[in-house]
């Protein structure tokens, strides 16, 4: 039999975080795009763009807030994709030793670690590009000056597993800084206003009457993202615990294995139902729309428990990519709606 040797081009191409020869600048470019998928975007952008309805004035100065708006998505378009730039780059090494992974663009060679390096700085730089704009426009200067911490808590998730079973609970908290983020580009002084604090003030803000009750809705918005973005990442994980533990790595699934991690899940996703419910209960712009629309998430998440205790991680492209896409989109159109109505 022939022995294969670590040295063998196959073996290097296989194993080696480092390609062996440099992709082309647009080839790299288009392995990445396809690589961090940015259609699923669509788990955060619907409750950022939902948030940025619910802080602006009513009636709705279309010249101003249109403009806000496209800097929201700007904004957050580049965030998602500088942080799984990032995530791809720290965890460049691991992918190449799952089988899952090992076909992303780094370890496959499609992409150079410097050709991520230089994709992320870019994202970075139309996330701050993007921040700015509200300064030079709008006279905000609160998402430039937290555009950094920002940055800060999208990079520091794809570090968390090496240290942390709760790696999820910092997914959910990347993606959950989405609605707050929206509605202190919009109207910076919301976010505090029923809890009687000044620190607009600092801002040079004039405080706008708003309806009592939307600043509690931002945050309960803000929890709803985290927990069920932690709650179905605990369930897209349990395709790697066997991974997880031979390396070493800390998750749920790892921790507690596939009973207790679905569990955990569960969990999660009905406190993260009451922080929805109670958002809506919160919040005078909510009518009979996303009434309907939270009572579908509830079916939603019962169904996808049910596809993942019946189908196992056989189930998981229906009840993470295509059931959780729908819940995000529903809350977000009907929540509009029913501001707009």
């Amino acid at each position: 039999m022939e022995k294969s040797t670590a040295s063998s081009p196959e073996r290097r191409n296989l194993h080696s975080t480092t390609p062996l020869t440099r992709a082309p600048t647009g080839a790299a470019l288009a392995a990445a795009l396809a690589d961090i998928k940015l259609h699923h975007s669509v788990f955060a952008l619907p409750f950022a763009v939902l948030a940025a309805f619910l802080a602006t004035p009513k009636p709705v100065a279309w010249p101003v807030f249109g403009g806000q708006l496209a800097l929201v998505v700007v904004c957050m378009v580049a965030a998602r994709t500088f942080a799984m730039l990032v995530n791809r780059l720290a965890d460049a090494s691991i992918d190449a030793r799952n089988p899952r992974t090992a076909r992303r663009a780094i370890p496959a060679g499609r992409m150079s670690r410097r050709q991520a390096a230089a994709f992320a700085g870019v994202a970075a730089a139309g996330l701050v590009a993007g921040a700015a704009g509200f300064l030079l426009f709008f006279g905000n200067a609160w998402p430039i000056a937290l555009s950094p911490l920002v940055l800060a808590i999208l990079a520091f998730y794809s570090f968390t597993k090496r240290f942390t079973s709760a790696a999820h609970v910092f997914l959910g908290l990347a993606l959950g800084v989405s609605p707050p983020a929206a509605a202190i580009a919009v109207n910076p002084p919301l976010l505090w206003n029923d809890f009687g604090l000044a620190a607009h003030t600092l801002a040079g803000f004039v405080p706008v009457p708003m309806p009592v009750g939307l600043s509690w809705t931002l945050w309960l918005l803000a929890a709803f993202v985290l927990l069920w973005v932690a709650g179905f990442d605990i369930a897209y994980a349990l395709q790697d615990l066997d991974f997880d533990r031979a390396e070493g790595l800390r998750s749920i699934p790892a921790a507690l294995g596939a009973r207790g991690a679905l569990a955990a899940s569960r969990s999660m996703h009905l406190t993260a139902f009451l922080c929805l419910l109670l958002a809506f209960r919160a919040a005078p712009p909510f009518g009979p729309v996303f009434g309907v629309a939270v009572a579908g998430v509830a079916v939603l998440l019962i169904l996808e428990h049910a596809v993942l205790a019946r189908r196992g991680t056989a189930g998981l492209p229906l009840a993470f990519f295509t059931l959780n896409g729908v819940v995000s989109v529903l809350l977000g159109v009907a929540g509009i709606v029913d501001v707009l109505a």
